[in-house]
């Protein structure tokens, strides 16, 4: 299976269970891997015959513009569903970190799988 990946990919967004993070923006860092679906890319070389990067990015962005998440997994599951509904990935891996949450720990996270891996 062919694998794009999208690394320390930063992002602003409401997300947390506390009072004081339902108020501001907090960034979050997303490392998303993708399969390709019978990806035929590497010999056709045309944009149609795999996921455009850039089209996911816009489609993450514009769909957590109004949206609070209270937890890590539920903000990761919106972004598994949208990659493999709206892109027809087969597999997904996203991990969500939070920086600096906590004094004594620099990032705090999870990585969710949705899919099969070929």
């Amino acid at each position: 299976m062919d694998i794009i990946f999208l690394h320390e990919y930063k992002l602003d967004l409401v997300i947390g269970i506390y009072a004081w993070e339902r108020h501001l923006p907090q960034t979050v860092q997303l490392d998303i891997e993708i399969g390709l679906p019978a990806n035929h890319a590497g010999t056709s070389d045309r944009l149609e015959d795999t996921i455009d990067y850039g089209k996911v990015v816009q489609a993450i962005e514009a769909s957590v513009q109004q949206k609070h998440f209270d937890l890590l997994e539920a903000f990761a599951e919106h972004i598994a569903q949208l990659i493999r509904g709206d892109f027809k990935a087969p597999w997904v891996r996203i991990s969500v970190t939070k920086l600096g949450m906590l004094s004594n720990i620099k990032r705090v996270g999870l990585t969710i799988e949705r899919g099969q891996r070929d």
